[in-house]
Parts: structure tokens; C-alpha cells; sequence
């Protein structure tokens, strides 16, 4: 199936194999680089799900079987993408665990290597034993990070019960119970292709890499899917802490402002996605009146940033800061935010433009293509439907937006500082 998006001038050649794995192929003639993401709807807040009977997995599972999975009986995986002259790495995130490589030759190969590695789990409990004392080392290390530290304490003063609350990495407690049961449960759980979608993109053959993807898979047997259904917990609408402290040895404080939001999931996620970034550029980026405002007043500098991440189950609004004036910059931005709204057409149309052109830009990137394209398709969306979205958001939607978001009792204040 091909799928047209003339408002970016690009077409997506998108199957889904009789196994159930989801692929989809961009041709991006000119470009000297091939770049390929393999991608699991499993990511760290998946902790508790159901088979036969619901299964319970230590904290940081997710992200443990994403390290060993590149280890196998015959040698590491890097090595053999190194020797096929491919850069390839991997990351593991709330929702998702994505594979992925870039090249500028051996494309089949490194293809092929790609889908076979993800496709063929090996742990022995030895293994397992030795990975637990590597990742313990990165897990000791996030905590001593105060950027780290001051996310994951923002997220866990916010949530109540959901498990985005819990560090990715999980605890060096959590991951010593974990066993190569455990990963091979998980493995044949959430890593059957129709759990799965691989995105391929570079100066490509569409018909020729279908071609080698679709005998690749014909040629293996999988088992039928066995996960049957995700944990949904009952998230309060409000936070569970409105501050939070964490003492750390750091020069100068940083906090972070979280507004909690309601998620929505697909289309629907998208346009809330989008009207939330609109709604914190026309407030809160370089070209606002509030910010020469701050800036003038000394609260803000090139450090101030804001974010928004939006998924199926969770959402919420950041607005970070270092600033030794912790106190001032967190009682001014909480008295914007607690005004009636002042924005008019002309900024809305404005930002929209601006958006619109930050993602037609971002298309001259493969990476971004794939890991975004895949994001958005894990729960329904399709990233090329963005400009027309974003076109499509109004003044009214913008406004009620503002007053969903922006509410004292879904507002977390935490700050990292010195004891």
C-alpha cells in the first residue's frame, strides 16, 4: 500500500505481514544514508501484564532486556554491525524499546542483522548476573546526575499510582531479582511482530527491501501472540505532591514547574500534542512578550526551556529553570499561568508557522523520520498528518487547552539544591 502525503511531498509504502509486524518504507532519493528502526510498543511502565495468568516483573526489566539483547551465544551485535561499517545503538523509553542502525553500504545486510538479532533473544543466568553489575554502575550514575534526578523527582511528585512514576532504568534492588525467565517471558510477551513496527528509510528500492524483509520473515515460525492485556491503573486527575526537595552538591538550583495533564491517545493525541506546544511557544519561547519580560526582571535566561510529553496513558507539561531565585521564579510563572489568557489569531498563526517550518526542516533528517514516524504509529497516528493538524488547531481549542492544563492542583513544583 502506498500512502501519499503531498503537504510534505513524501509517500510511505506500508505493509503488515501475515505474522502481524508492521513495516514501513520511505524512499529519500539523494540521500547517502539508510537508516532503519526496529520498534516494540514495550517500554518501562509495562510492569504488570497478562498471559494465561497477570505476570509482575521487576522495576527496569524493559531496559535490562534491551541491553542484553545484544549479547549472543556467538559474540556482541556492535561488533558485527561495526564490521558491516554501521553505527547502531538503542534506547528504551516509558512506551517503547527501539532498535535501530544507520548506513551508507551494506544496507541488506545490516537489515537483515537488524531484524535477526531482535528477533533471536539468548540469556543465560550468568549473563544476566554480570549485565546486573553494569547497569546498577549506569543506574548509580543517573542518580547522581541532578538533571536525572530533578525529572524523575518532578514525575514521582506528580504521579499517584501510574508507573511512569518509576526511573527507566528501574533500581539496582529492583534489577537484582530480575532472571533469565523473566527476560525470555517478556521477550516472547511483547516482542511478537505484530507487537512490533520497522521502519526503513534512505535512498531505497521500497519493492526490494519489502522483498528481503518479507522472505526474512516468511522463513522464521512464530508462535501466536501471547500477551492478552496491559495493566491500566486510575490515575487522580490532580498530583499527588504540589513540591518536592531533593538536597544534592550542585552549584546553583534547578527546578522544574509539571502541570499534569488528561492523555488522549491517536489522531486525538496529536491535536492535543500540538495545541499544548502551540499554547507554551506563544507564551513561553524567545519571541513572547513574557519572556523578554522575565528576562528583564532577571528570572530567566538561556537556560529556561519547556516541554511537553504526551503518550497514550500519561501527559504533562515542564517549564525548567537554574536559577539561584527559585523562590521568585517559580511565584512569577505560577501567577502567569494563573491569568486569564491574552493571545490573539495573528500570534496563533504566527507559532504555527513556526512549527510548521521546524518540522518541514526536521524531514531532511532519516533519524528523525523513522523514531518519530514509529512513535507516532505505535499508538495510531501517522506523523505526516502533523502540518495539517496544526493548520487545523483554533483560537477556541487553544484557550480551552489553557484552562484544562494550567490548574493549581495539577501543578508539582521540584527543586534540586544544595543541603
Amino acid at each position: 500500500m502506498k500512502l501519499d502525503f503531498p503537504n510534505v511531498g513524501e509517500t510511505i509504502h506500508h505493509v503488515v505481514l501475515d505474522n502481524g509486524l508492521t513495516v514501513y518504507l520511505l524512499k529519500k532519493a539523494g540521500y547517502e544514508k539508510t537508516y532503519a528502526t526496529f520498534t516494540t510498543k514495550y517500554g518501562s511502565i509495562d510492569r504488570r501484564f497478562k498471559t494465561d495468568d497477570w505476570i509482575e516483573v521487576p522495576d527496569g526489566i524493559a531496559h535490562f532486556l534491551e541491553h542484553k539483547m545484544f549479547e549472543k551465544e556467538d559474540g556482541d551485535v556492535f561488533q558485527k554491525f561495526g564490521q558491516l561499517g554501521a553505527s547502531a545503538n538503542a534506547f528504551t523509553s516509558f512506551t517503547r524499546t527501539a532498535y535501530l542502525f544507520g548506513a551508507t553500504s551494506n544496507v541488506e545486510a545490516n537489515l537483515k542483522t537488524l531484524i535477526d538479532f531482535v528477533q533471536d533473544p539468548y540469556f543465560t543466568e550468568a549473563s544476566v548476573e554480570k549485565e546486573k553489575g553494569i547497569i546498577g554502575q549506569e543506574i548509580q550514575m543517573y542518580q547522581d546526575n541532578a538533571g536525572w534526578r530533578l525529572y524523575f523527582g518532578l514525575i514521582e511528585a506528580m504521579y499517584e499510582a501510574h508507573p511512569v512514576k518509576i526511573d527507566i532504568a528501574g533500581t539496582i534492588e529492583s534489577i537484582s531479582a530480575i532472571t533469565a525467565a523473566d527476560l525470555y517471558a517478556c521477550h516472547q510477551a511483547f516482542y511478537h511482530p505484530s507487537n512490533m513496527t520497522l521502519f526503513v528509510v534512505g535512498n531505497i528500492d521500497p519493492d526490494i527491501v519489502l522483498e528481503q524483509i518479507s522472505s526474512n520473515q516468511a522463513a522464521k515460525t512464530f508462535e501466536p501472540p501471547v500477551l492478552t492485556e496491559r495493566e491500566h491503573v486510575q490515575e487522580p486527575r490532580t498530583v499527588r505532591l504540589a513540591t518536592r526537595v531533593i538536597e544534592m552538591d550542585v552549584s546553583v538550583p534547578k527546578v522544574m514547574i509539571g502541570y499534569k495533564d488528561t492523555p488522549r491517545a491517536g489522531e486525538d493525541g496529536m491535536k492535543q500534542e500540538l495545541a499544548v506546544e502551540l499554547l507554551m511557544h506563544a507564551l513561553f519561547d524567545t519571541t513572547a512578550p513574557l519572556y523578554a519580560e522575565l528576562y528583564a526582571e532577571g528570572l530567566i535566561d538561556d537556560a529556561f526551556s519547556f516541554d511537553y510529553t504526551s503518550e497514550e496513558s500519561f501527559a504533562f507539561a515542564v517549564l525548567s529553570m537554574e536559577t539561584p531565585h527559585v523562590d521568585a521564579f517559580v511565584a512569577r510563572i505560577t501567577e502567569v499561568l494563573e491569568r486569564p489568557l491574552d493571545i490573539g489569531n495573528e500570534t496563533l498563526d504566527r507559532k504555527k508557522r513556526m512549527m510548521k517550518g521546524q518540522f518541514l526542516k526536521a524531514l531532511n533528517s532519516p533519524e528523525f523520520i523513522a523514531n518519530q514516524f514509529s512513535r507516532y504509529a505505535l499508538t495510531g497516528g501517522n506523523m505526516f498528518d502533523l502540518p495539517e493538524l496544526l493548520d487545523a488547531v483554533t483560537l477556541e481549542e487553544l484557550y480551552d487547552t489553557y484552562d484544562r492544563l494550567f490548574k493549581p492542583d495539577q501543578r508539582t513544583v521540584c527543586v534540586v539544591k544544595k543541603p
